[in-house]
């Protein structure tokens, strides 16, 4: 969505940046950190963090700054009033039943996903994988439902999202050359699944499918998520669990 000028209060959005600027590789900032991550001066990062830990919405020790538990507020009022993770779950946890393993629905944020939905039923084994929990936030152009989401994505859409997109290398096996993830992505539109092998995590396999609504739009995408230390075939595995999927797919989108 965007805005006039004049609409946008500047000061809520660097407050929001500050808030942003804490993640798996920085947990705990000083103003010159934050600063550095946001953009802001120095002395407006140090003003926002101390803004942050008198609402209570960061904890500090007197130089360094660290989330509270109170921007849980925000997910949980999410997680409490969306229709997306509230609709899927029963969905979610029945395919998890089926296939023996962890099921998530994620969407597309910018060059991120997020995790909006996972299967909770106490007899499935759940992978263990680093960073796959509810909310997690992972990059997009190394995960199946990343591509999934990004395939989704019209013409002009596609071309703006890769305009100087840098694409991280996470493992050996990350594809981070932006000519390669467009054939990859293209690979993925025309096949309408993805299959991605230790691009975020070695020893972790994903297969996603994407979640449409009626009209046809993609509003979210699920995946099985495997871990497997050792050779294997891929073949079997998605010709094994890709029917289930799409069958899960279909079956939640007159919901949607």
């Amino acid at each position: 969505m965007t805005i006039a000028p004049a609409d946008l209060i500047v000061g809520v959005a660097k407050g929001l940046a500050v808030l942003e600027s804490f993640d798996m590789q920085r947990q705990r900032l000083n103003a010159t950190l934050a600063a550095q991550r946001t953009g802001l001066t120095r002395a407006a990062a140090r003003r926002h963090l101390l803004t942050l830990a008198h609402l209570g919405y960061l904890e500090s020790d007197g130089s360094y700054f660290w989330l509270s538990p109170r921007v849980l507020r925000f997910s949980g009022s999410y997680l409490a009033s969306a229709r997306l993770p509230r609709l899927v779950q029963p969905t979610l946890n029945q395919l998890a039943l089926k296939l023996r393993q962890p099921c998530s629905v994620v969407v597309l944020d910018n060059d991120e996903v997020v995790i909006v939905a996972r299967s909770n039923t106490s007899d499935v084994h759940q992978l263990s994988a680093y960073g796959l929990h509810l909310g997690a936030r992972l990059p997009a152009h190394a995960t199946s439902t990343g591509r999934v989401l990004l395939a989704s994505k019209n013409h002009g859409e596609w071309k703006h999202w890769m305009e100087e997109r840098d694409l991280p290398r996470l493992t050996p096996q990350t594809v981070t050359q932006i000519d390669d993830l467009e054939d990859v992505i293209e690979q993925v539109r025309k096949q309408d699944w993805c299959y991605a092998s230790g691009e975020h995590e070695l020893g972790v396999h994903a297969v996603a499918v994407p979640l449409r609504d009626m009209q046809g739009k993609t509003v979210a995408a699920l995946n099985v998520v495997l871990h497997r230390s050792t050779a294997f075939d891929a073949d079997a595995m998605v010709g094994e669990l890709l029917p289930h999927m799409l069958e899960a797919a279909r079956q939640v989108r007159g919901q949607l």
